[in-house]
């Protein structure tokens, strides 16, 4: 009786249900009536004290925790996220991946597949502390979402495979937070593996994060073993007991360690806390003093409140990151953990922003991302820096000059909202209402506060111009949004459809900055453009359920870039007569290889052309280049690494601007031909995680996709293949991989560089794209 209950509980199955099977097939009450007692005295997986949304804390902007998960792609980030909001109250059950049934993976597409595409905010509270969290994607084709995430934190909490540890999209989410200069807290996550190894995973932070890990907490046994955990600075243990599956991990016993325990288990607390006692002694200096003037003959005797406040200051200054260890799926360290961020991560008034200096208390917040609602439309998500946001209230965005009405104010939490009057300085909420806004659009409360503001900017920097630029660059913040490498064709099942599927493609591109549309000059076909085959397939499926438009892609195709070999100059005529007007203009211009920066292109004026032409000419004239540079000779894909000088350029008194780009851009044309075209292929970083006896067949599979080895390295009993590959090659590669090693091999790409292709595969590609191969 006991295992068909635990089996209906498990399965989501109500009780009344379960009530009526016992009745029916057992034929007696009392039997009812002790199988709800077992089922309460070993389960907790339902819960009844659930805490509602509507009554989180709203407490002073000191106890606010701005915080991100972040890791790589299956280290356990939504697991962590399902445990941090089942244990502070705000959720009934234990959401699973695996199960489909998470609160942050809320999309069809994610639950199907088992991973985050989508960044997800939730709001709880924890020991007297709210928390904002938003749970980014771990996969390399939702960078983006992880990148305008960090953009709006405070800190965040990497999480790590303890038997992995540092991974490829680990360095990459940690490059980002080390561009926002966010505070990180450390979770090694999955110690109940068997290959969990604590040392491996501090040495692979230590030399590939070039980071500086301070071990607070040592595991209690390992793999299977792993019961529980000591903190370094209180010395004290905390066992989780009772089997995970029957037990949810609230109950956990802390005791102080005694003289009666494990030898072994002494020795090692007694050395990792004085290797973390001489590790904050070195990286702070008034815990040094304290150490050396107080506690110098006995480093023991150090209070923990004092050894957490230093720790608190070496995160803050960023020299240093708390490390902790538990495994989420196991239910085990994740109370710890956030204790440490409450504890160790900083407060939105800890973080020092130019732009809550110049508001003041007027309303400043910076919208990072858009969803699209079918009852509510778009719903704007927005970082409130200074003053107060108020529903049914007007504001001003500042990127497109522009009032307009919020009409509701929401907490996130997932995808359920709750309605609410108000929200202040250093929280997160969702506008309803701002039909303009976009990703990176900074909203103020008017347009004379925001004038206010930049005097106040000016004022700072009056003596210095360039710091003034950056200050009024501050003021108007925005989100770096990459370029994308795959594309392809998308066409609706009829004409019909034409209007609905640029309504979607446009719902789309406002909640994806990462996602590009355009429509193809010669053949007049709408072209999706996106970071990786995942998230082109992620758009496919979404039109199709979320907008019932079943839509036909085309091949994938790569987003090739071309550049020039040599020099060339050319010179170009236009005579034409539009009605009765003559349009008359000459050009002459040179093309040189630009090596400076080879991801984009100069354009320059000779100085006698730059003081002939009036200011509107000059950017009729750039404008021409710049549309040159948008489709290249060869193959008709971006130009990039080309500098312009334009030496000659004239035209008759009515000749319109238009005219004169169109002259321009032939002229550029003809040089850019005449220089010798060359086709650059995007390079991919890839990273295999395999077992040895699959790494041959792996490695000849790459010399026939013209893939580079550039290490092989040992982790734990696995090797690490690093190598640098043509993305053009890497198509349909995870179908290959689980068939070279059995399923048994993970991999990750991320965009490496742009590259020449030698003149044989040119060639190849080049007879390709004209039908001729």
């Amino acid at each position: 009786i006991i295992m068909i209950y635990t089996i209906f509980t498990l399965l989501g199955i109500s009780c009344n249900i379960l009530k009526r099977i016992c009745i029916r097939h057992l034929n007696g009450s009392s039997v009812t009536c002790r199988c709800r007692i077992t089922w309460k005295r070993n389960y907790s997986f339902y819960r009844d004290d659930v805490k509602s949304v509507r009554a989180v804390l709203n407490p002073d902007i000191s106890k606010i925790r701005n915080i991100g998960i972040m890791a790589h792609i299956d280290a356990g980030k939504t697991t962590t996220t399902e445990r941090m909001l089942y244990y502070s109250g705000y959720t009934r059950a234990l959401g699973d991946v695996d199960d489909g049934d998470t609160v942050t993976d809320y999309m069809t597409q994610e639950r199907e597949r088992g991973i985050t595409i989508q960044s997800a905010a939730v709001t709880f509270d924890w020991k007297d502390h709210r928390i904002n969290l938003i749970d980014t994607p771990g996969h390399v084709d939702f960078t983006l979402e992880v990148e305008r995430a960090l953009r709006v934190l405070d800190g965040a909490v990497a999480v790590f495979d303890a038997s992995a540890g540092v991974q490829a999209q680990t360095m990459t989410v940690w490059r980002q937070a080390e561009k926002h200069q966010i505070p990180c807290v450390c979770f090694l996550n999955k110690m109940d593996k068997p290959a969990a190894s604590l040392n491996y995973s501090i040495d692979s932070i230590r030399t590939k994060l070039k980071a500086n890990p301070v071990l607070i907490q040592i595991p209690i046994g390992s793999g299977k073993g792993f019961t529980g955990l000591v903190d370094l600075i209180t010395r004290r243990k905390m066992v989780w007991l009772g089997n995970s599956l029957t037990d949810d991990g609230r109950h956990f016993e802390i005791t102080a360690l005694q003289a009666s325990e494990d030898p072994e288990m002494l020795q090692a607390v007694s050395e990792a806390r004085g290797a973390l006692i001489e590790q904050v002694a070195d990286l702070d200096d008034e815990f040094a003093e304290l150490l050396l003037g107080d506690y110098g003959e006995n480093f023991d005797a150090v209070p923990a409140g004092k050894l957490q406040e230093a720790i608190r200051r070496v995160t803050l200054a960023r020299k240093g990151v708390p490390v902790l260890c538990g495994s989420s799926l196991k239910n085990k360290g994740v109370q710890p953990l956030l204790d440490a961020i409450t504890a160790y991560l900083p407060a939105p008034n800890e973080r020092h922003h130019d732009v809550v200096r110049w508001y003041k208390d007027d309303l400043s917040a910076l919208a990072f991302k858009v969803v699209h609602d079918k009852q509510r439309g778009p719903l704007v998500f927005v970082r409130i820096y200074s003053g107060c946001m108020k529903a049914q209230s007007a504001v001003h965005n500042i990127n497109r000059n522009g009032t307009e009405r919020m009409s509701r104010l929401l907490l996130p939490f997932a995808d359920q909202h709750i309605e609410i009057p108000s929200l202040s300085a250093g929280n997160i909420g969702l506008t309803v209402g701002l039909k303009q806004t976009v990703t990176g659009d900074t909203i103020v409360s008017s347009k004379a506060s925001a004038a206010a503001a930049l005097r106040r900017a000016q004022d700072e920097t009056k003596s210095d111009k360039s710091s003034h630029r950056e200050s009024s660059s501050l003021v108007l913040a925005g989100v770096e949004v990459p370029e994308p490498v795959f594309f392809c064709s998308i066409e609706p099942p009829s004409m019909a459809k034409q209007a609905d599927l640029e309504h979607a493609l446009n719902c789309l591109q406002r909640e994806d900055p990462s996602l590009k549309v355009r429509t193809d000059p010669d053949s007049g076909q709408t072209i999706l453009c996106g970071m990786g085959e995942l998230h082109i397939e992620i758009i496919h499926d979404r039109i199709k359920r979320e907008y019932n438009i079943e839509t036909h892609l085309g091949p994938l195709q790569v987003a090739y870039r071309e550049t020039i070999l040599q020099s060339a100059s050319a010179t170009d005529m236009l005579d034409r007569t539009l009605g009765d007007k003559r349009h008359v203009v000459n050009v002459e211009l040179t093309v040189h290889p630009w090596t400076e920066s080879g991801t984009s292109c100069d354009i320059t004026f000779e100085e006698e052309v730059k003081a002939q032409l009036p200011a509107d000419v000059r950017e009729a004239v750039e404008n021409g280049v710049h549309s040159a540079y948008l489709q290249g000779p060869l193959m008709g894909f971006p130009v990039q690494g080309v500098q312009t000088v334009i030496q000659h350029a004239s035209l008759e008194s009515g000749t319109s601007a238009a005219m004169v780009s169109a002259c321009v851009c032939r002229c550029m044309l003809k040089a850019l031909r005449q220089a010798g075209g060359q086709v650059l292929e995007p390079v991919m970083d890839l990273e295999v995680t395999l077992g040895e006896e699959h790494l041959s067949p792996v490695l000849g599979d790459l010399a026939q996709r013209r893939g580079t080895v550039r290490d092989i390295q040992s982790r734990q009993e696995d090797k690490v293949l690093l190598a640098t590959v043509p993305l053009a090659e890497m198509m349909g590669y995870s179908t290959v991989m689980r068939t070279l090693t059995s399923g048994n091999a993970t991999f990750s790409l991320e965009l490496s560089s742009y590259e020449s292709m030698n003149t044989h595969d040119q060639n190849i590609l080049l007879n390709k794209m004209a039908g001729l191969a």
